[in-house]
């Protein structure tokens, strides 16, 4: 796993969320080349719709905008090492 540590900036997620998360994000940037942003969120995404079910988004990058709608308690942004992360699962229509 990376020396580095993540900097969360926004999350509403619970706390053994988060910590898997940036777990995925680590071991993530471990198997791919830290270039590789898209493969770096398909293994991110993968795993949270394993563990967590399907629905999940997931953006890597260092320099991206983003506007969406997510559900309650599904959402983080971090930095770790020189990429940012951003993890949801989408809000249903009502």
């Amino acid at each position: 796993m990376l020396e580095g540590k993540a900097l969360i900036e926004d999350t509403d997620m619970p706390l053994k969320m988060q910590i898997q998360a940036m777990a995925s994000a680590s071991q993530a940037l471990d198997l791919y080349d830290v270039m590789d942003c898209k493969s770096i969120a398909a293994h991110i995404k993968k795993e949270f719709d394993k563990r967590y079910g399907n629905g999940w988004q997931c953006v890597v990058g260092s320099n991206f905008g983003c506007f969406f709608t997510h559900t309650k308690g599904t959402f983080i942004y971090f930095t770790l090492e020189t990429l940012n992360f951003l993890i949801f699962k989408g809000a249903t229509s009502p």
